[in-house]
């Protein structure tokens, strides 16, 4: 097994291990031009090049996941964006275990849920978050959801 996929299963079984709900994930390899447009907002700090570079050499997995206050507690477990920082200040969170440097920290998380819902977009084109809400989000919230093992996410219950 591959180290990229180690931890891609190691990652995975850290969402599941802490109660997030997997609404949608999806493998793929950006072109630098994917990667400038997510990031235009940093454009011409320091950090942009080396972040375009890295976002666009090789591939990720994307995720929409789901649970009460979801934002606050992924960005906790990712722990903060300086590995350094991280190892000393949350030495159980993502970036502590897997991040080699501040701009390869192995984690994105939103900030709030209008940057959620940009970056969602960016992501998953076709998943409407309003539809999401309205539709499914409150069986996810009852529980009548499972996890599909060979999809990767979860999934509502169907009615027999």
């Amino acid at each position: 097994m591959t180290f990229y996929i180690r931890i891609l299963v190691a990652l995975h079984q850290r969402i599941l291990d802490n109660n997030f709900a997997i609404v949608r994930c999806k493998d793929l390899v950006w072109t630098r031009q994917d990667s400038e447009r997510f990031y235009a907002e940093h454009a011409g700090r320091f950090f942009y090049q080396r972040l375009v570079e890295f976002m666009s050499s090789g591939p990720m997995r994307a995720y929409v996941l789901a649970r009460e206050d979801a934002i606050c507690h992924w960005r906790e477990l990712m722990g903060p964006t300086k590995v350094f920082r991280a190892r000393y200040t949350s030495p159980a969170s993502i970036r502590a275990q897997f991040g080699l440097t501040d701009t390869r920290n192995t984690t994105h998380g939103s900030d709030s849920a209008e940057s959620a819902q940009r970056e969602i977009g960016f992501f998953f084109p076709d998943f409407c978050a309003e539809e999401w809400m309205e539709k499914e989000e409150p069986s996810f919230r009852s529980g009548q959801i499972h996890y599909d093992h060979q999809k990767q996410i979860h999934a509502l219950l169907t009615q027999s």
